[in-house]
């Protein structure tokens, strides 16, 4: 099999496509024939050695893929050769060829397509959880939504309207917040060139977001909870912005307001029956045509470095997927 591998903790560019032996599958595990796979954030800060966990060197990056079903070990019931599927396995995917436990790979329905397939599990994974799980967001509500344009952030745009909130997007550039416009958010601005409280409040009458979805972290993060309606739910997801934001505790105390954190995959880990409702729940959204994942752009393997750049530098909309 051709792998994009990881000799050591560093920038994306220090990684090569590699041929290794085609992988088989102990008892309990499949191998799948990538077609694609999706990239992530927490990909190249894993590849530079900045995420939580540091998987052993060498390593093939990559979270998430979909593919066919080319081998089966013993004891899989659920799986079989031929299969269409997709996999969460946190390493691995930016490959030919992934191996993983079964239990981490799930069939996919008849009219999803592999690009799309590939884009779920982390990204929209995740944003189910966060919406659904930590928020608890309620038709009606309003939902804000900060880095609206990007991977997770695009997905909540449309989860959040799939629950019937009204969603108000905010991005770092008028092309973004037309793109979150595009995907269903129902009105935004866009925080490089507006000031952020003065924007809320005015969508808002005043009133404040009932649930942020926060992707962005940075300097965003201070004023918009200072913006949160009482009783609000602010959802930590991630700190793509660059810094990780540090808080004063009267403001929860103040808006009677909840910080709320977002580990999609330890939850995964935790309570995988409740995860497989929520991507079941999730795919049913997808093939009616409520929710529509965007994949922006197409790289080969070779190409898997410029990915990952491109997601560090915010150059990315929507998803984008490796197709080995």
């Amino acid at each position: 099999m051709r792998a994009l591998i990881c000799q050591t903790f560093d920038q994306p560019e220090a990684l090569s496509v590699q041929t290794q032996p085609d992988p088989t599958p102990g008892p309990g595990e499949v191998v799948m024939e990538v077609r694609a796979a999706g990239v992530n954030y927490p990909d190249a800060l894993m590849v530079m050695g900045q995420y939580q966990i540091k998987p052993p060197l060498p390593f093939i990056p990559g979270a998430e893929a979909a593919g066919v079903i080319v081998a089966v070990g013993e004891n899989v019931r659920h799986l079989h050769v031929g299969q269409r599927a997709v996999a969460f396995t946190g390493t691995g995917a930016f490959a030919s060829h992934l191996k993983a436990d079964a239990g981490a790979v799930m069939p996919l329905p008849d009219g999803l397509d592999f690009e799309v397939a590939a884009t779920l599990p982390l990204a929209y994974g995740t944003t189910m959880h966060a919406l659904v799980d930590r928020a608890r967001l309620q038709a009606g509500e309003t939902l804000l939504v900060l880095g609206a344009a990007g991977g997770v952030g695009l997905a909540a745009v449309m989860i959040g309207k799939a629950l019937g909130a009204r969603v108000i997007a905010a991005t770092g550039s008028d092309e973004k917040l037309q793109l979150a416009l595009d995907h269903g958010a129902d009105e935004g601005f866009n925080y490089a060139s507006e000031d952020l409280r003065e924007r809320i409040k005015a969508l808002t009458d005043g009133k404040g977001p009932d649930v942020i979805f926060d992707p962005v972290g940075d300097r965003y993060a201070e004023p918009a909870f200072r913006s949160i309606a009482w009783g609000g739910r602010y959802l930590v997801v991630g700190f793509a912005g660059g810094e990780i934001p540090r808080l004063p505790l009267n403001l929860p105390l103040l808006k009677g307001a909840s910080l709320v954190g977002v580990f999609w995959g330890e939850f995964a880990k935790r309570d995988p029956a409740a995860n497989a409702r929520n991507l079941a729940r999730l795919s049913g959204w997808v093939l009616e045509g409520q929710v529509r994942p965007l994949v922006s752009e197409r790289y080969t393997l070779e190409r898997g470095p410029q990915a990952m750049r491109d997601l560090l530098e915010r150059r990315v909309t929507g998803k984008v997927v490796i197709t080995p």
